[in-house]
């Protein structure tokens, strides 16, 4: 099973608060990360039209690129609230700015959960009063993970080291999920010194080939973000190697995402090659992993290799030789005859994780996308999700 194991390093001068707030039941839904001081960040949001109130707030708070705190709280999105929801969620920032003593605009906020109902600001602002009492000084990121969850099975979570610097990322997604950035969010947390543009640059050119290659159902949440902070109490990091770490923990993070996604069995990674470019490769791996029917195939292990071949061919925009392309399933690959599709069916039946490389041998360029199966489980949390 994918799943995080732990998380045994943490990054310097950084202390967290989880709270049942009552938004929506007893379970945890309210998260606070607080830097010991301001850190550089930068974010990434939504291009859905539609804007969570939180997301348009973090989108003028990060402008400066400076974070003091991040609060996040589930259950309620935020979303289609009008005025009111934007006021509301500018009350949170201002509360939880004046308990740590700072500007407002140093305070980073999230929603997730359903859309288009009031957000319970004086439950919110209730839980967070008194909050330097309530720090812990020993980071609970895990609590942190599990405190922003929606239909997530699991707590997101990683961490890498890069010499004496920690870099810590959470994630939740489960459904209504196919980030366009730039329900997905996801936080990263350092103690490297990194200027905000750095980090500005460096988190774009991570989220391509990660978050942004990823999809669970092909609909674009109204709240996707992600955030980094860095506080820099360790020092300098080796560039290089921490854009390596940081790319390795997102890609990590990503399949965390792809593997959970609601009522999947298979996290299913299509890797795309010899493309005429890496825009025609993604896009040609997103049609296959958005396919409905290539997804239940998936789910119940039909080797049915038309479906893929019909995706590929959907693609708008791309040139392809369909003579010459060639499907590769498994690790390193094995390209399965129609003599053997119940060997390939065995294949799809035994793993919870399947790799197909798709050769389509038009050129050298080459992506990889993650997505799941489709299953019964999908229709119902989804028929029902409201009520």
């Amino acid at each position: 099973m994918l799943r995080p194991s732990d998380l045994t390093e943490m990054p310097k001068g950084y202390k967290t608060y989880v709270t049942n707030a009552g938004i929506k039941d007893t379970t945890l839904d309210l998260g606070i990360v607080v830097s010991d001081i301001e850190a550089n960040a930068a974010a990434v949001f939504t291009k859905n039209k539609i804007k969570g109130n939180p997301v348009l707030v973090g989108q003028k708070h990060i402008k400066k690129g400076k974070t003091r705190a991040v609060i996040v709280n589930s259950k309620n999105s935020n979303v289609a609230t009008g005025k009111a929801g934007f006021e509301n969620t500018l009350k949170v920032c201002k509360q939880l700015a004046s308990q740590l003593n700072c500007k407002s605009e140093l305070i980073f906020p999230s929603s997730t959960g359903v859309i288009g109902r009031p957000l319970p600001i004086d439950k919110i602002l209730s839980a967070i009063e008194n909050l330097p009492q309530k720090l812990a000084n020993n980071c609970d990121f895990v609590e942190f993970a599990h405190s922003i969850m929606t239909t997530d099975t699991f707590p997101k979570f990683g961490y890498r080291k890069i010499g004496d610097v920690t870099l810590v990322g959470v994630a939740k997604g489960s459904g209504m999920l196919e980030p366009n950035m730039a329900t997905m969010l996801s936080y990263f947390f350092t103690d490297a010194k990194i200027s905000s543009g750095k980090l500005k640059k460096m988190l774009n050119d991570v989220i391509a080939p990660t978050f942004n290659s990823l999809s669970v159902d092909s609909d674009t949440s109204t709240s996707d973000t992600v955030h980094i902070m860095a506080n820099g109490i360790a020092g300098k990091p080796d560039l290089i190697k921490f854009k390596q770490e940081f790319l390795s923990l997102a890609t990590e993070l990503t399949e965390y995402l792809a593997r959970d996604g609601e009522g999947a069995t298979k996290l299913f990674r299509v890797h795309v090659t010899g493309a005429k470019s890496a825009k025609e490769a993604k896009k040609i791996g997103k049609s296959i992993i958005n396919s409905p029917l290539v997804k239940t195939a998936i789910y119940k292990g039909d080797p049915n290799w038309g479906r893929i071949f019909m995706a590929i061919g959907k693609t708008p925009g791309v040139k392809i030789k369909p003579n010459k392309i060639k499907l590769f399933w498994g690790n390193p690959g094995k390209e399965y005859n129609n003599n053997e599709l119940n060997l390939l069916s065995q294949y799809m039946n035994e793993n919870e994780v399947l790799d197909l490389r798709i050769d389509l041998n038009c050129g050298n360029k080459n992506w990889t996308v993650f997505g799941c199966d489709y299953t019964e489980e999908y229709v119902k949390i989804n028929a029902y999700y409201t009520t």
